[in-house]
């Protein structure tokens, strides 16, 4: 007599018997994954273009199949369990391996008609990427690009979730950052980069009273500037306007003085809209890192030699 264990929809004959296989589908996965990073059923629905009781059965689904609750109520929203937050970074890996591994395939076949995922902090975003993404699509047209500019404490996760490819940012983060990462990242090539205190000509800045300009929350320009003036030993006025060009174009205005990277406000100390301020402990070297997984694709691979053959970019 056929015996048959059901546990969500498939059922598997092997043998003289029938063993269920979970199914956790990738849709399912996705539709946890959105309602892990938006925190509600309807960010990740209008994130996926679906409706609330699609992303809501697909949760309960996988729940099933993985065999915990990964999703409590609260009040007349839920929120993730102790299970479901640990589940969470599984499941990003999942799906990132899942595109990772079909865009090796087709690059492995044909590197010039592959894809490139990148992730970039803001900076790198507006400043380096433009022209270096220029050239290289002038030299290989067929790759599909894909650009991604957060704070780093976005970027790298992205990275560790194999969501990216590529990451251009400065220092990446030890291994131990993120346990559930499936090695450490490799460094292919370094470009020089000075942080510097700027602000607007003709105006007197202490450090000690300036009102100093930050940028967003887990920005890793924001994390150095507070390093910084606890070095100095001074609490000053804080203003946070939440990203690079609001911070520019404040310290151009007189509201105060803000760290930013010298490469990025280069034409307007030359054109003397910025100073540079004689601040102790600055510049500071902060060089940019192209970081890829151990393993870069085919696809990838082509866009390392086009940074290294990029001066002032460089080996490490």
């Amino acid at each position: 007599m056929r015996r048959s264990y059901r546990l969500g929809r498939s059922e598997v004959p092997t043998g003289d018997r029938l063993y269920a296989l979970p199914v956790t589908t990738t849709a399912r996965m996705r539709a946890f994954v959105a309602l892990a990073e938006h925190g509600s059923v309807r960010g990740a629905a209008a994130s996926l273009v679906v409706t609330e009781s699609t992303v809501s059965a697909a949760v309960r689904a996988l729940a099933e199949d993985v065999g915990v609750p990964l999703v409590e109520r609260d009040g007349r929203g839920v929120r993730l369990t102790a299970a479901g937050y640990r589940y969470a970074g599984y499941a990003r890996r999942v799906l990132g391996l899942l595109e990772e591994g079909a865009a090796a395939a087709r690059g492995e076949a044909d590197p010039e008609h592959g894809r490139v995922r990148l992730a970039a902090v803001t900076t790198a975003g507006e400043h380096l990427l433009p022209g270096l993404l220029a050239g290289f699509r002038g030299r290989y047209p067929g790759v599909a690009l894909e650009v991604d500019v957060a704070p780093s404490d976005r970027i790298w996760p992205m990275l560790a979730h194999h969501e990216v490819d590529v990451v251009v940012a400065g220092r990446p983060p030890s291994a131990a950052a993120d346990p559930g990462a499936s090695g450490p990242p490799a460094v292919r090539a370094m470009r020089d980069n000075l942080l510097v205190v700027v602000g607007a000509p003709g105006i007197g800045h202490d450090p000690a009273s300036a009102t100093w300009l930050l940028r967003e929350a887990g920005s890793g320009i924001r994390s150095t500037l507070s390093t910084l003036l606890d070095t100095l030993g001074v609490d000053p006025p804080r203003l946070v306007l939440g990203s690079h060009g609001a911070t520019v174009a404040a310290a151009r205005a007189g509201l105060g003085v803000t760290l930013v990277s010298r490469e990025a406000v280069r034409r307007l100390l030359a054109d003397g809209e910025l100073v540079e301020l004689d601040v102790p402990g600055t510049p500071l070297d902060r060089p940019w890192h192209v970081v890829t997984h151990p393993d870069a694709t085919a696809s990838t691979g082509l866009l390392l030699r086009h940074v290294l053959g990029t001066p002032p970019w460089r080996a490490p």
